[in-house]
């Protein structure tokens, strides 16, 4: 998605000053993948453990700790918020504008609806990823499974 924006924005460039066409869609095209890269990313970010984390605390736990600290994270932070913003972004974001089939104000503008739905769609499937999270660590606490290193290391940040 990321790459596609880039290329839609070089065309749109090259055909704004090259022959002066122009119009609103590109623009809002471009928007559109961006935040589709955000908000669909976000689950598989989590499930490479490469979300961020700036913890001093974090650093200076025993992998059980930092397991703990992980699944409490997770259970008490991130699930009641994606529940919520997927609630909230599909009652007052996502269905009032699906339901007057929302469209751009701009001249040549794209239809919101399609993209106000990756809103809560991303939010839902964050939350499945923290939910297979969650799983993770009480197979790793009970001895059930281990985890990758990777899950347990801790990159301190670079002052």
């Amino acid at each position: 998605m990321i790459l596609l924006s880039c290329v839609v924005s070089a065309i749109n460039a090259l055909l704004r000053y090259g022959p002066d066409i122009s119009n609103n869609w590109p623009l809002e095209l471009q928007w559109y993948l961006f935040a589709a890269a955000v908000m669909l990313g976000s689950a598989y970010t989590l499930k490479r453990n490469e979300h961020v984390r700036v913890d001093i605390i974090y650093s200076h736990l025993t992998d059980r700790r930092r397991l703990w600290v992980d699944l409490l994270g997770l259970i008490f932070f991130l699930m009641p918020a994606c529940i919520l913003f997927a609630w909230f972004s599909w009652t007052s974001l996502f269905y009032p504008s699906w339901i007057i089939m929302e469209h751009s104000l701009n001249s040549g503008g794209l239809a919101r609806y399609p993209i106000k739905f990756v809103v809560p769609f991303g939010f839902f499937m964050l939350s499945l990823q923290g939910l297979s999270e969650i799983i993770k660590r009480i197979g790793a606490l009970n001895g059930e499974m281990t985890l990758p290193a990777e899950y347990l290391q801790y990159e301190k940040p670079i002052q």
